[in-house]
């Protein structure tokens, strides 16, 4: 029951719903999700069951894929379809892919972002999608964010299909609005589909609608075991001396890692695994040791 399942989330239910329904078919508490998607959204939504919670927040600052589509001349509240329409805008005449390149190129980076009012995230400890629905005025805050690559695919009328490659934090809905700014008129994003939220693609994914149907058996034959989910990422795999120091919380000297050890100047944390494959924890480097920020119990 440790492990990361990829579901294919339909429009209309939360992500928090999505992981309601994990939890009833495999009857466990212990599910999560790496990387919010709106209701509206569809597509790859992590979900991490058992000891695969713990990874959640190195999971949840992965790079993700888009499949988006923004229409030009209508602005809504909450720079989405479903929101309330607060501007009309002309449409600029002779809409073409090359102008829409040439007016997302300044988008392209690293760069400050303007949050949507409608979102999660909190100013003085509310959310501001709160304060808005109780008739407050909130600032929206700017927040650096980056945009790793943006390709236009088309351009119908006011419609524009865009891929986009993002870091954790970025919000294509505040995309489609600075967009619409940017073509001298105004926007919304009008669907949004995630295609790879880090290693985890749609081509291992299991269909939202179809969740209790698979049943828990079939769900569990579908988790990606602790090892692969850490793919890519800093790993050692340790002795047996090693492992009995990283389950009672020790610190480990590269004499405890079978094989070249990852570079101890490299930022950020490492994923422990005993010669058999099972995670055993996550660690940090202290000089040439490493040491236990968090025990994993896999098996």
């Amino acid at each position: 029951m440790n492990g990361v399942l990829v579901v294919d989330k339909e429009r209309g239910p939360t992500s928090h719903d999505i992981v309601a329904r994990v939890r009833r078919v495999l009857g466990t508490r212990s599910v999560g999700h790496a990387g919010t998607l709106d209701p509206r959204a569809t597509g790859a939504l992590v979900i991490a069951v058992g000891e695969a919670t713990k990874l959640v927040a190195y999971l949840t600052a992965d790079d993700k894929s888009y499949e988006a589509e923004v229409t030009v001349g209508v602005e809504t509240d909450s720079l989405d379809a479903d929101g309330a329409i607060v501007r009309r805008c002309a449409v600029p005449a002779g809409l073409t892919v090359e102008l829409v390149e040439r007016a997302s190129r300044q988008f392209v980076g690293r760069r400050l972002q303007r949050a949507p009012l409608i979102s999660a995230i909190k100013v003085a400890g509310r959310p501001l999608h709160a304060r808005v629905r109780r008739g407050e005025a909130p600032e929206a805050p700017e927040r650096e964010v980056e945009l790793r690559a943006l390709r236009v695919i088309s351009v119908a009328g006011e419609r524009i299909r865009l891929d986009v490659e993002c870091g954790k934090g970025f919000y294509v809905r505040a995309l489609a609005r600075d967009l619409g700014e940017a073509l001298h008129s105004c926007a919304h994003l009008s669907s949004l589909r995630r295609v790879r939220s880090g290693t985890f693609d749609l081509g291992r994914a299991v269909a939202s609608a179809d969740l209790e149907a698979y049943g828990a058996d079939a769900l569990r034959r579908h988790m990606v075991p602790l090892r692969q989910a850490w793919d890519l990422r800093a790993a050692a795999v340790l002795t047996e001396d090693g492992v009995r120091l990283a389950r009672h919380g020790r610190l480990i000297g590269l004499d405890a890692i079978i094989g070249a050890p990852p570079d101890p100047e490299t930022p950020g944390v490492v994923g422990l695994f005993d010669s058999a494959g099972p995670m055993v924890a996550i660690a940090k480097w202290e000089g040439l040791e490493l040491r236990v920020v968090r025990g994993i119990l896999d098996a």
